[in-house]
């Protein structure tokens, strides 16, 4: 198991192919994607890889981060975040990844932060049908319908899908393409639509359910 990266989503385009066909594609940048620190199995119990996106201002960091980056001997980073590795993919501080991290046709699995909806109603936040356009139904055309039973329970039950608020929740999306890589400008372009916002941070790793290609660097692709 490889570390994955920490990218910023651009935003979309599309590729063209040689046939003249078109592929929808995201656009993720690496900004500088490094190894801040590494966790062991035989100190920390668990083999993982903390990796560092970006650069940050030294003022807008807290005093024990400081600490943690001298250590490392590494910049401070926009945002930080862990991956679980296997033993032998354990990688050293310093060391900065490359787009070339993936392939291009390999499958991988993309977590971010959905776009917020705000308060949305149960037919948008659960595809519930509605109730019916006619036959003594009037007003209530879009609302969720009956939530309890009779006397016993007598109550709602928690977790009822009801109205409430939607989006800002980390969604994973499995098992989407590499549609191409521009190693020089960091960016990996995937096939299709990835969560979160434009300008949102997304994770990407090998996917969990698809065989990981052979020729792909293991334990990581770095930089020279």
């Amino acid at each position: 198991m490889r570390t994955g990266i920490i990218a910023k989503k651009l935003g979309m385009t599309r590729l063209f192919r040689e046939d003249g066909t078109h592929v929808p594609v995201t656009v993720l940048h690496m900004d500088d994607v490094r190894v801040v620190s590494a966790r062991t199995q035989e100190r920390d119990g668990y083999a993982a890889v903390q990796l560092g996106f970006g650069h940050a201002k030294t003022k807008n960091v807290t005093k024990p981060m400081k600490g943690h980056y001298a250590a490392a001997k590494v910049e401070p980073a926009m945002k930080l975040v862990e991956f679980r590795v296997a033993e032998d993919a354990v990688l050293e501080a310093g060391q900065v990844l490359s787009a070339a991290h993936f392939a291009v046709g390999q499958k991988v699995d993309v977590a971010g932060i959905s776009k917020g909806k705000g308060f949305a109603g149960a037919m948008k936040r659960w595809n519930f049908r509605g109730l019916e356009a006619t036959h003594g139904v009037s007003i209530s055309h879009r609302s969720h319908g009956s939530t309890g039973n009779r006397q016993d329970p007598g109550k709602t039950f928690k977790n009822k899908k009801m109205a409430g608020h939607l989006g800002v929740e980390r969604i994973t999306t499995l098992n989407l393409e590499v549609a191409a890589i521009d190693e020089a400008r960091n960016l990996i372009m995937i096939k299709g639509a990835v969560p979160g916002a434009k300008d949102g941070y997304v994770l990407v790793r090998d996917a969990v359910k698809k065989a990981r290609p052979a020729d792909v660097a293991y334990p990581a692709a770095l930089k020279a």
